[in-house]
């Protein structure tokens, strides 16, 4: 499955968009990635770009992702 995933950390300037202690999956965005940025599927279910400072990354056990995935 490839997903990466993260858990924001703060939400200092995006209060209405991102929940801290939250898990969010990151879309694959090279150019934002070299800017320093995530692109996150945020709490509208959308993706947007966030700073990465926000967010620590986390590797799920196999079994949590796919469950993970399967509830979205």
């Amino acid at each position: 499955m490839n997903q990466h995933f993260v858990i924001c950390i703060s939400n200092e300037d995006y209060p209405a968009s991102l929940e801290r202690r939250k898990l969010y999956e990151v879309i694959s965005d090279s150019d934002a990635e070299s800017l320093g940025q995530f692109r996150v599927k945020d709490e509208s279910s959308e993706d947007y770009l966030y700073p990465q400072e926000l967010f620590v990354s986390v590797e799920l056990p196999h079994s949590t992702e796919k469950a993970v995935i399967s509830a979205a």
